[in-house]
């Protein structure tokens, strides 16, 4: 389990180290199943077991996860566990310096990978689910025409609701399933 904090990424190498495929899965998977063995995340990401021990060093030199050794059974066992509950950073913080702009980009590129991966995995799955649970289930986009103090204001406002919500998850429940919450608000460059 994580601590309920947020980590905010300022590092332009913490945001690089991230922005892999395998690290942000990895994390992933230790932030919605807690702590887990690298054998156990091996079998659930069908990464070989000694890239899935590199790729959790690499996350744990940048504060991403920790090492939880006394759920250890002996020695050899490994487990971890993400530090945080998130990680955010604020790409305007990054506009002045290239380096650190050119990292958070490649971890948001790397990040819309991933979103991208996740609702291709749920449509390819869909066919099998309970019907209840298809009924929730959603994809839209608005076209808005909005200043840019709106958008702060919207993006506040997607954040509450997400809180809100996560507030409600309750994973101990037996009828209460995984849920992905995926949104995103910009201005459209054209």
């Amino acid at each position: 389990m994580t601590d309920g904090s947020t980590l905010h990424l300022t590092d332009p190498r913490a945001m690089r180290a991230l922005a892999h495929p395998t690290r942000l899965r990895l994390l992933g998977e230790l932030r919605v199943r807690g702590p887990q063995t690298v054998g156990s995340l091996s079998e659930v990401t069908g990464e070989a077991v000694g890239s899935v021990s590199y790729h959790l060093s690499k996350l744990a030199e940048h504060g991403f996860v920790r090492e939880v050794p006394e759920l250890a059974r002996n020695r050899r066992e490994r487990w971890w566990r993400a530090a945080h509950t998130r990680t955010s950073w604020e790409p305007v913080e990054a506009l002045a310096d290239p380096e650190r702009k050119a990292a958070s980009d490649l971890l948001r590129r790397a990040i819309l990978d991933r979103y991208v991966d996740r609702i291709r995995t749920y449509l390819d799955a869909e066919a099998t689910l309970d019907p209840e649970w298809v009924r929730g289930t959603t994809s839209s986009d608005s076209t808005l025409h909005l200043t840019s103090d709106e958008l702060v204001e919207l993006r506040a406002d997607l954040a509450a609701l997400a809180e809100r919500w996560r507030a409600r998850s309750d994973a101990g429940r037996a009828d209460a399933h995984t849920t992905a919450l995926i949104y995103h608000a910009f201005r459209d460059p054209r």
